[in-house]
């Protein structure tokens, strides 16, 4: 189902691309749901920012759809200004994958029509996957109802990746750019910079663009040079978003 709206969608958000690691649990039962499997009313996913929730969901959706059934993204950050009267009809979908559901606090309009279409979803049989950066019962939600259904189902908490999966995503993403990443440079990398994937994510493609306009390998003094040209009085810090 394809919505009259301007949705940033990520093009690399597969669930074949998704390097599990801490969240092997969370990864298989998104999975089971994108296959049609149903075991439960609904699956939340909460945790902070930048550990590949909206991979999941956005994974999912496209997994639902490449088989030819309809799966419906709606990230609530994107969606507020445009009126919650856009969530009728949606319970058709095969799948709702609702992201960002403590953008919610504070529009009780939207709330109320949230606690209607998991209802009328339930009654449907749609499939129903969220995600929220705090557990059902300690999101900022006016309406109880709405918390009570949201713990309905599964909830899942995501942690943010370790060493070893940050590893695996760099090297992930090199190879897909059919780049030389040498383990002590990955090593490197994200041992001198905050372990939060947006930002890792963000440096390595600054890194890969300053390697290619230098002609030099991603090698562990080329890294050394950028990182200290960042750091330096002027330059830019990495990103920590």
């Amino acid at each position: 189902m394809q919505l009259p709206l301007n949705i940033r969608w990520n093009a690399a958000a597969d669930l074949e691309r998704f390097v599990a690691g801490e969240n092997a649990e969370a990864a298989r039962l998104v999975a089971q749901l994108a296959e049609g499997e149903r075991p439960a009313p609904a699956l939340l996913l909460h945790g902070p920012a930048g550990i590949g929730k909206s991979h999941l969901l956005q994974g999912a959706c496209r997994s639902v759809t490449g088989r030819g059934g309809l799966a419906v993204y709606l990230p609530f950050e994107q969606l507020l200004e445009h009126g919650p009267a856009m969530l009728e009809g949606l319970e058709r979908a095969e799948l709702l994958a609702l992201d960002e559901l403590d953008a919610l606090a504070g529009y009780e309009d939207w709330q109320d029509a949230v606690f209607y279409l998991f209802n009328r979803a339930y009654e449907s049989g749609c499939a129903l996957l969220l995600a929220a950066r705090q557990p059902p019962a300690q999101l900022p939600l006016a309406l109880p109802d709405l918390r009570s259904r949201l713990s309905w189902g599964v909830v899942v908490e995501m942690l943010p990746p370790g060493e070893a999966t940050c590893l695996e995503i760099l090297h992930q993403r090199a190879g897909e750019r059919g780049l030389e990443l040498p383990a002590a440079t990955a090593r490197y990398l994200i041992r001198r910079v905050p372990r939060q994937l947006p930002g890792l994510l963000e440096l390595f493609d600054e890194l890969d663009r300053a390697s290619l306009a230098a002609g030099r390998r991603l090698t562990v003094p080329f890294v050394r040079e950028i990182l200290s040209a960042r750091l330096s009085p002027g330059g830019d810090t990495p990103s920590q978003t």
